[in-house]
C-alpha cells in the first residue's frame, strides 16, 4: 500500500506590500486584508518533463514513485482530476481561499488543488466569496438609487463579481484540452477598486434606462394613447356644432315723477335686476327646452342618425336625457356690471341654430311682460274701486242738498235772508230820515200843517213796513221749518258735499298714480345683439380639447404616481 505524501504548507512574507495596505478599498474583507499583507502563491507554469503541466511552488515536490508500484482507480482518478485543476491556471489567492474552505468543511485535503477537488465532489464552490456584505440583500421590488451608499454598491460590485467567478467556474468544469496555460494576473486594490466603481457605473446605467424605457412605456399608455384616442375623435368623429350669438335686455319704462329709492335706481341696472335673473333661470329651465321642443323639435335635431354618439339623443330619450343636451348647447349668462343677458345656442346646422335662438328670445320677452301683470292688475282693480265708492258718495251727497232746497222751496235761503236783512236796514234808514223831517217841521213856530201831516203819514207807513219785515224774519226763525234750520241743514249738505267732492277728487288722483305707477312696473325687452347663422363651426376646438385632454391625463398620471410613490415609501419604511 502506497501512502500519498503530504505537502508542507508555508507562506513567504513580503515587506514591500505592507504599504500598499492603506490604500485598499474600505468595504474589501478581512480575508481580502490578509491578501494584502501575504504575497500571492502564484501558480506558475513550469515546463515538466510531460506535457509541460504548471507546477505550483508553494506545494513540495511530490516524492517519487516507487518503481513496480500501481495505485488504485480512485487513486488514479484523483491524480488526473488534480493534475486538471493544476492546467486551469488558478491563481495562489484562489488556492488559498479554496484550502480554507477544506477546513472549514473538515475535509482530508493533502494539497491545495486536492481541496479543490475535494469541494467540487462535494458540490461547494471553493471561490465563493462569504463575507458580511453578501447579508445585505435589498427587498424585493425596491431598487437601488443613484447615490446609494458604498454597502448597497458593495453589494451589487460583488453579485457581478460571483457572477463572473461562476462563468469562470463553468468553464473551469468543461473539458480542457492538454495546452499550457499562463496564470493569471494578480490585481491590486486600485485595479479591483476600478474594477468594481466601472460595474457599478454599468449596473447604475442599466437600470437607468430601465427606469427610463419603464416611464416612457407608462406615459405612452396612460397620457399620450387617451390623448391620441381623444384628438382622433375631436377631429375625425364628432359632429361639427355652430353656434349662434345673441344679447339683449330688459329695460323698465321711464320713473315720470316717481321719487325715494325707486328714482334712485331707475335707469340702472340694479333696476331689473332681479326680473333679469329670473329670465336667465326660465331660459336655463326644462320648461323653456319642452316649449322649444314642442314648436321646433329639439329632440329630433339631435337625434339625426349622422350626429356622432356622444351628442346624438336616442330616439326616445327621455326629457332629463333631452334637457342635459340642451343645458350643453344653450349657454345664457347675465352680467350684473352691464344688465346684458348673452346667450350663445349650438345646433348641428347653423340655420337651426338661429331658429332657436329667435323662439327662446321670443319666450323670454313673453315671460317678461307677465312677471308684473298680476301686481299691476291688482294695483289697478283697488284704485278703480275707491273711485267708484267717492263717486257714489258724492252723488248721495248731491241728492239730498237738492232735496233740501225743494222742501224749502227756495233755492237759495240763504239769498233770501240776506235779501230781508237789507231791505229792513232800508227802511230803517228811510224811517230815520223821515222821522227827521217831521221833527224838523215840529221844530217851527208856525209850522205848516199840510207838511207835517204828510210827514208824519210817511214815518207811519215805514213804520209798518219795517215791522211786516221784521215779522217775516221771525216766522222764518221760528218752527221746524223755519228758514234758519233749512238754511243749517243746507249748510250741513253743502259741507258733506264738498267732503265728497275731495274724497272724489283723491280717489281719481289715486287711480291716475296707479296707472302711472303700472306703466312704470312694466318691462321692455330690448335684442341688442340679433342671432345670426354662422358659416364655420364653432364646436368642437379640435385643437384646445386635445390640449386639454393631454393635460388632465398628464395630471391624473402625476397624482396616482405621487400617491404610489407615497404609499410605497410608507409600506417600506
Amino acid at each position: 500500500m502506497t501512502t500519498k505524501p503530504k505537502a508542507r504548507k508555508f507562506r513567504i512574507r513580503r515587506t514591500s506590500l505592507l504599504g500598499s495596505a492603506a490604500v485598499a478599498d474600505d468595504h474589501a474583507t478581512e480575508e481580502e486584508e490578509l491578501d494584502r499583507q501575504e504575497e500571492p502563491a502564484v501558480a506558475r507554469a513550469v515546463p515538466g518533463p510531460d506535457a509541460g503541466a504548471p507546477v505550483d511552488e508553494e506545494a513540495a515536490p511530490p516524492e517519487a514513485a516507487h518503481d513496480g508500484q500501481v495505485g488504485s482507480a480512485a487513486e488514479a482518478a484523483a491524480d488526473t482530476d488534480i493534475e486538471a485543476i493544476r492546467r486551469e491556471g488558478l491563481t495562489g489567492r484562489q488556492l488559498r481561499m479554496a484550502r480554507r474552505v477544506a477546513q472549514k468543511h473538515n475535509l482530508p485535503a493533502t494539497s491545495d488543488f486536492d481541496a479543490v477537488r475535494l469541494l467540487r465532489e462535494q458540490g461547494i464552490d471553493p471561490f465563493a466569496r462569504a463575507n458580511m456584505l453578501e447579508l445585505v440583500v435589498p427587498q424585493s421590488g425596491t431598487e437601488l438609487a443613484d447615490g446609494a451608499p458604498d454597502a448597497f454598491a458593495a453589494v451589487s460590485a460583488a453579485a457581478a463579481a460571483g457572477q463572473m467567478q461562476a462563468a469562470q467556474q463553468g468553464a473551469a468544469r468543461q473539458p480542457i484540452p492538454h495546452t499550457t496555460y499562463s496564470p493569471a494576473p494578480e490585481l491590486t486594490p486600485a485595479q479591483r477598486r476600478e474594477r468594481d466603481i466601472g460595474a457599478i457605473q454599468r449596473d447604475i446605467m442599466l437600470r437607468r434606462r430601465k427606469r427610463l424605457m419603464l416611464l416612457l412605456t407608462r406615459l405612452a399608455f396612460f397620457v399620450l394613447l387617451p390623448t391620441v384616442i381623444c384628438g382622433w375623435f375631436f377631429y375625425k368623429v364628432a359632429t361639427p356644432m355652430y353656434s349662434s350669438k345673441s344679447e339683449f335686455l330688459i329695460l323698465q319704462a321711464d320713473n315720470v315723477g316717481g321719487s325715494g329709492l325707486g328714482g334712485l335706481l331707475s335707469g340702472t341696472q340694479f333696476a331689473t335686476s332681479q326680473d333679469s335673473i329670473a329670465t336667465q333661470s326660465y331660459l336655463q329651465s326644462k320648461d323653456a327646452m319642452l316649449r322649444l321642443d314642442s314648436d321646433v323639435g329639439f329632440k329630433s335635431h339631435f337625434s339625426q342618425d349622422w350626429i356622432d354618439p356622444i351628442q346624438r339623443l336616442a330616439p326616445d330619450a327621455s326629457n332629463e336625457e333631452a334637457y342635459r343636451t340642451y343645458s350643453r348647447n344653450v349657454k345664457i349668462g347675465y352680467d350684473p356690471t352691464e344688465g346684458v343677458i348673452r346667450m350663445e345656442v349650438a345646433a348641428a346646422d347653423p340655420e337651426v341654430a338661429r331658429e332657436f335662438s329667435d323662439k327662446l328670445i321670443s319666450y323670454a320677452e313673453q315671460r317678461i311682460n307677465h312677471l308684473s301683470e298680476q301686481k299691476r292688475a291688482d294695483q289697478m282693480r283697488d284704485a278703480k274701486t275707491g273711485f267708484a265708492e267717492a263717486e257714489e258718495a258724492r252723488r248721495q251727497a248731491q241728492a239730498a242738498l237738492v232735496n233740501l232746497q225743494q222742501q224749502g222751496a227756495l233755492l237759495d235761503p240763504e239769498a233770501l235772508i240776506s235779501t230781508l236783512r237789507g231791505q229792513i236796514n232800508n227802511v230803517e234808514l228811510q224811517l230815520q230820515d223821515k222821522e227827521l223831517q217831521l221833527a224838523a217841521l215840529l221844530d217851527n213856530a208856525r209850522p205848516n200843517q199840510a207838511r207835517v201831516d204828510g210827514a208824519q203819514a210817511d214815518v207811519d207807513r215805514l213804520r209798518k213796513l219795517l215791522d211786516g219785515l221784521n215779522a217775516k224774519m221771525i216766522d222764518a226763525s221760528k218752527g221746524e221749518n223755519s228758514l234758519a234750520e233749512l238754511s243749517a241743514r243746507i249748510e250741513m249738505a253743502r259741507a258733506d258735499l264738498t267732503t265728497r267732492n275731495l274724497m272724489l277728487e283723491s280717489a281719481l288722483q289715486q287711480v291716475e298714480q296707479t296707472r302711472m305707477e303700472a306703466n312704470r312696473q312694466v318691462r321692455y325687452l330690448t335684442t341688442s345683439v340679433q342671432p345670426v347663422a354662422s358659416q364655420e363651426a364653432s364646436y368642437p376646438r379640435k385643437f384646445e380639447n386635445t390640449i386639454l385632454a393631454f393635460l388632465i391625463f398628464s395630471g391624473i398620471y402625476l397624482m396616482l404616481s405621487l400617491t404610489a410613490s407615497i404609499l410605497r415609501e410608507q409600506v417600506t419604511s
